[in-house]
């Protein structure tokens, strides 16, 4: 099987927030390493408020774990010299995936500020800071990641108006694309039509979250600006016990996956929040074709 007849897996974590959590989280990064997924992205809070924690967690994958870390980045607010020394830092401490985002408005802002306003602008300073390094990186290349957005950006026009973003994202260098939380095939398969049609040729992966728990995707949803598919949220709240709920989001996130797949997608990215039982159940209802283990004999 070559190669590309493997569809990507990631997982995303966030920064623990206490010891206890910390302690939580490290059996999280266990179990979710015994899946060989080819990347991990690491959360960002906004404006940078648990960088230090962030930078934690990225030097633990690094040094003790065989993960790969995607270090999530955000821009508004930030002067240019502090972008580039975080990435700098970053690429120092041997990171070499960066999901390069936006960041949500401070609140009572209608509009970006700093230096470096919109992700197409962080994805060309990246390139700026890489091809400073090529000798550092022997000639490599810096992997970077931006958001799509399957359902309507809150401050976008129009679908459309999204895709021009992309659009712009990948003309500054970004590499692929991860989207953002969404409900249905459609939301999927009309995003990658029109994306092709406007001449976006990047990967586009689909963020999964594990439909398990109606009062997360509901805060998701207020934080995403977007509706929650009614008639799921319904079932959800309908369900009998705890059990039966687990059992139908499961069932729900992986008939999407399915969907998805189907539709092209490259791979999958299921976002964890820390707790991996749902996500580790959806993969393995899913049951992707991996790659071969590291050191197993593969035929040429």
């Amino acid at each position: 099987m070559s190669p590309s007849a493997y569809p990507a897996l990631s997982f995303e974590l966030y920064p623990p927030r206490n010891s206890e959590a910390q302690e939580s989280l490290w059996t999280t990064v266990q179990r979710l390493e015994e899946t060989r997924p080819d990347f991990v992205s690491v959360t960002y809070g906004a404006a940078g408020s648990n960088r230090e924690a962030a930078i934690g967690l990225l030097r633990h994958l690094l040094t003790d774990t065989t993960l790969k870390p995607l270090a999530h980045l955000t821009c508004v607010g930030s002067t240019r010299v502090e972008l580039v020394e975080i990435v700098e830092r970053l690429l120092d401490g041997g990171v070499r995936g960066l999901l390069a985002l936006r960041g949500d408005l401070p609140e009572g802002r209608t509009e970006p500020s700093g230096e470096i306003r919109y992700a197409d602008e962080f994805v060309r300073l990246i390139r700026e800071v890489e091809s400073g390094r090529t000798a550092q990186l022997a000639a490599g290349k810096v992997s970077v990641g931006v958001a799509a957005y399957a359902m309507r950006h809150p401050e976008s026009e129009s679908l459309e108006q999204d895709v021009a973003v992309l659009l712009a994202k990948e003309a500054a260098g970004a590499d692929f694309a991860i989207t953002q939380i969404f409900f249905r095939r459609s939301d999927y398969a009309g995003l990658l039509t029109r994306a092709r049609d406007a001449g976006v040729t990047i990967p586009i992966i689909p963020g999964l979250i594990p439909f398990t728990s109606p009062r997360r995707l509901t805060k998701l949803c207020d934080l995403a600006g977007i509706e929650p598919d009614r008639d799921l949220m319904a079932r959800l709240e309908e369900a009998e016990d705890d059990d039966a709920r687990r059992s139908l989001g499961v069932g729900a996130t992986v008939e999407l996956g399915r969907a998805v797949l189907d539709e092209g997608a490259p791979g999958i990215h299921l976002y964890t929040f820390n707790q991996p039982t749902a996500a580790l159940d959806v993969l393995e209802a899913l049951d992707l074709a991996r790659p071969p283990e590291a050191g197993s004999a593969v035929t040429l």
